[in-house]
């Protein structure tokens, strides 16, 4: 499958139509888009070292959840980090394809495998009127907030869990990645709970006191429960090798 076949597949499952207004996601970098798909890496960011094991390991793509180019590029030169890795890839004949927030909101994708990895039931979606489906909401049985950290910790396989709670845990709303804005949307569509990557100091003190417990897992922690769809999506979808590559960029000490 050629890569601009491979995207329009992906794109039929996960529609530009789900992604946030402020998102700038899809097929980032693409020297050839006649070149074939054959060997996928999957992570969720094209960092420089991502790009690095596609080049040394023979990948024609990369498949991952963040964008290789966020904002506008002003300039291509190699004294701007995005810069170089886009020349990377560009000189290496490698495509990047990057999902984002469309798979947030997609099924089966980032929200989903989150709400999945902590046994969420009765799962419903929830966002705000930029994306109304980019989170989900679910039930737990765990409704001691200790116990819950540590499912949290446990089933994401994160190094710590921040949490600011003032009561039982009941109903969950999970946002992979920077979930702080959605806050109040989880709140007002009957959340007690929201799990998320990351929220904000403030934020996550008046909301627990205003009725929400906030807990932060890491935004890498929350995210990564998506590579293997993008790895299944590589190999059903292309017919391509796929090997999921986990760059962990926080450090925790």
């Amino acid at each position: 499958m050629k890569i601009i076949e491979f995207y329009n597949a992906l794109s039929k499952l996960y529609p530009s139509s789900l992604s946030s207004s402020w998102d700038n996601d899809g097929l980032m970098c693409c020297p050839d888009d006649n070149a074939e798909v054959k060997k996928v890496l999957v992570a969720l960011d094209a960092t420089e070292s991502v790009l690095k094991t596609a080049e040394e390991g023979g990948f024609d793509t990369v498949l991952c959840h963040h964008p290789l180019i966020f904002k506008g590029l002003r300039a291509l030169n190699s004294f701007d980090v995005v810069g170089r890795r886009v020349i990377r890839a560009m000189k290496a004949g490698i495509s990047v394809i990057s999902l984002h927030t469309r798979l947030d909101a997609g099924e089966e994708g980032v929200n989903d495998a989150l709400a999945k990895a902590l046994g969420l039931t009765d799962l419903t979606p929830f966002g705000d009127e930029d994306s109304p489906t980019l989170g989900r909401i679910g039930s737990t049985s765990v409704c001691d907030p200790a116990e819950f950290g540590s499912l949290v910790k446990n089933a994401l396989g994160a190094p710590s869990v921040c949490a600011h709670i003032s009561h039982p845990v009941s109903r969950v709303a999970v946002v992979g990645g920077g979930g702080g804005d959605l806050i109040s949307a989880a709140e007002k569509a009957g959340a007690d709970t929201l799990v998320t990557g990351e929220s904000g100091y403030n934020k996550s003190l008046d909301s627990a006191e205003s009725g929400i417990n906030i807990f932060t897992a890491g935004h890498f922690y929350t995210e990564r429960v998506v590579l293997p769809r993008l790895a299944d999506l590589a190999k059903t979808v292309a017919g391509a090798e796929a090997y999921v590559l986990e760059d962990v960029p926080e450090t925790f000490f």
